[in-house]
């Protein structure tokens, strides 16, 4: 449809016709609006609520106790996903310590993504996919560009670099804030012989569930895994939810599961209460 936007009034009535357009892929605000509400989530909880396009991205604060949801719609999501302590944003996901402190590289319900300052920033505690990546971090310009002739995060095939950019950007961090990233939805694993093998998806319909330990900055890139073999820039929709819950704490049996997670769960909450949280 065509619209008058000649001159300031006109335009003005154009922008406020708009008013309470809808798309596929969008933030609902406020978050208890969003139509694709977790059945087991009661409205009122939401904090956050947005689909994420294939080759989009997203940035949100978060509190502690928080509860994120990423799930799988048609079984093409890549989440590739950085965190930061919105406490002090030098301290990020250290990958090697997420695979190195619970003795275990392959991301799973229970596993902590651990800082390189021995707390927990967040825990996985659901997990309905089961192909998930800490090796292989996320795309990179040249990589896209020489696999599928782009890279720009406006253009048809973004590298998940330059959506990352974009997204830490928003929270006021720059391209060396960036570290090594995981991914969630399509799975690797590593041969007796040391070579990355590709897994795919478990297909449409999982999801994944992430528990802050401590305010975070999270940041989202919805791009093709590195490892995808597909010729073409396959990627599907990326759902996000969000909601009030409770840290982890002495109570739960992940707390004290093993040595290493208790030590790193300590430092966490002395982390957190020495500031009150």
């Amino acid at each position: 449809m065509s619209r008058d936007t000649s001159t300031v009034l006109a335009a003005r009535d154009d922008a406020r016709a708009r008013g309470g357009t809808t798309s596929e892929f969008m933030p609902h605000l406020p978050a208890s609006t969003s139509p694709h509400a977790p059945a087991d989530v009661d409205r009122a909880d939401l904090t956050w609520a947005e689909t994420i396009a294939p080759g989009g991205y997203a940035s949100r604060v978060l509190a502690r106790g928080t509860r994120l949801r990423l799930s799988d719609v048609t079984g093409d999501a890549c989440a590739h996903v950085l965190l930061f302590s919105a406490l002090a944003p030098w301290e990020r996901l250290n990958v090697a310590d997420t695979q190195k402190v619970p003795w275990q590289a392959y991301l799973g319900e229970g596993h902590p993504l651990l800082s390189g300052d021995g707390r927990v920033l967040a825990t996985v505690v659901a997990d309905g996919s089961g192909r998930h990546d800490a090796f292989c971090g996320t795309t990179s310009d040249a990589w896209n560009e020489r696999r599928y002739g782009d890279a720009a995060p406006e253009g048809p095939s973004p590298s998940g670099r330059s959506l990352l950019t974009l997204a830490a950007a928003k929270q006021g961090l720059g391209p060396r804030d960036l570290a090594p990233s995981v991914s969630f939805f399509q799975g690797v694993r590593v041969e007796p012989d040391g070579a990355f093998r590709w897994l795919g998806s478990a297909g449409p319909g999982t999801s994944v569930d992430l528990l802050a330990e401590l305010p975070l900055v999270v940041l989202l890139a919805n791009t093709a895994h590195p490892l995808d073999p597909r010729e073409r820039f396959t990627v599907g929709p990326l759902r996000v939810h969000a909601w009030r819950s409770r840290p982890t704490g002495p109570g739960d049996a992940r707390f004290t599961a093993t040595p290493e997670l208790h030590r790193a769960y300590l430092n966490t909450l002395d982390h957190a209460e020495a500031r009150g949280l």
